[in-house]
């Protein structure tokens, strides 16, 4: 299939941050963008060709969209698997239908990477909540089967309690029990795949959360060779077997022993990926456009090690954070969402720190916080 060149169209649906960054890479390489979004005013819009205003379930507005572009992909993995099926005739769509339908449930997922044999936390459909935790154990996680991230729709069931009342906490929704993982530490996987099956690596980051969202993502994370390896066949294994294509990431649990766990699959662009924008000599961004797009895939490698702190709504309490503490950082870069408003645990921008001493970046991404807090 001849690849798509730049003046192409590139359809996106959902117009958040990883849309405003995919859309800035599209148009610096040349092509144009349209993307579907519930808002008019969605962080992608002022660096999109066209908008369509639409909810992503609403299949004639996907439809008028997929009419205007040469390719269709996502910066969410919660666009409805039918929906892409209904546009596939219209606009190549990638990743797919099948892809999607794989991922965005829990239970499919987690029924995938055990046909797959690869290692996760023990589990169990949560239609029989008894049943559930006497395989899992206690303490465990019950999570929603759909549109979970970021700790909402998740309830932990503590030796003791009543399981159904964290159970009700998830409004009826159906779920899976998992079994409390005690890890060292979580790690993430991208890579991108191409239509013609070949595989980009990125540097293996390491991961830190704050109430339950990423705080802080270190690249290279320390890693012995056999180890890296070890992750990185887990996630090529799960690409291949998608036949994904795009951007995928994989989040891992490392734990004490140096076992790995598959925690979470994203088929898109994901926030422990942002590293790569300025940290490495393809950005995930341009990778995701180049695989969807057809194109030969770029070099993922790294020009230098890199810490990224994600700026959360909690430091505009005040107003505007003083941007010039980060600023007058000459290994600093400032990026910002564009986004409406600010709110509690709504991820505004990120700041990234180019140092190939990530334990130093690190204390100063802490540093930075700090003196972003508003007093």
């Amino acid at each position: 299939m001849m690849p798509l060149l730049p003046g192409a169209t590139i359809g996106v649906l959902g117009g958040g941050q990883l849309g405003r960054m995919m859309a800035l890479a599209a148009r610096r390489m040349g092509y144009r963008v349209v993307v579907l979004d519930p808002s008019a005013r969605c962080p992608t819009a002022p660096v999109a060709d066209g908008v369509v205003v639409g909810a992503l379930d609403d299949l004639a507005a996907a439809k008028h969209l997929a009419a205007q572009v040469d390719v269709i992909t996502l910066d969410t993995e919660h666009v409805p698997a039918d929906l892409l099926e209904a546009l596939e005739p219209i606009a190549p769509v990638r990743p797919g239908a099948k892809v999607l339908r794989t991922i965005q449930d829990r239970l499919v997922q987690k029924q995938f990477l055990d046909a797959l044999g690869l290692p996760q936390a023990t589990w169990a459909p949560a239609d029989d909540l008894e049943a559930a935790l006497a395989k899992v154990g206690r303490p465990a996680i019950l999570k929603v089967r759909r549109a979970g991230y970021d700790g909402k729709g998740q309830a932990r069931v503590e030796p003791g309690v009543d399981p159904a009342a964290a159970l009700a906490t998830l409004r009826g929704e159906p779920a899976v029990a998992e079994a409390l993982v005690r890890f060292a530490r979580e790690v993430s996987v991208v890579l991108a795949r191409g239509m013609g099956g070949e595989i980009r690596i990125y540097p293996i980051a390491e991961n830190v959360h704050r109430r339950h969202v990423l705080h802080t993502t270190r690249a290279p994370a320390p890693m012995p060779a056999t180890q890296r390896a070890r992750a990185e066949g887990i996630a090529v294994t799960i690409a291949e077997a998608l036949e994904h294509v795009g951007v995928l990431a994989v989040e891992m649990f490392e734990l004490p022993d140096g076992q790995l766990l598959v925690n979470e699959l994203a088929p898109r662009t994901r926030n422990s990926g942002h590293y790569t924008y300025g940290a490495c000599a393809t950005s995930q961004f341009e990778q995701h456009v180049r695989a969807v797009c057809g194109l030969p895939l770029g070099d993922p490698r790294a020009l230098t090690g890199a810490v990224m702190v994600n700026l959360i709504g909690d430091l505009w309490r005040a107003g505007p954070p003083a941007w010039a503490a980060v600023l007058a950082r000459p290994e600093a870069r400032l990026h910002l969402y564009g986004k409406d408003a600010p709110a509690p645990g709504r991820k505004m921008g990120h700041v990234l720190l180019l140092d190939d001493d990530t334990d130093r970046a690190l204390a100063t991404a802490e540093q930075l916080i700090a003196q972003l807090e508003p007093t």
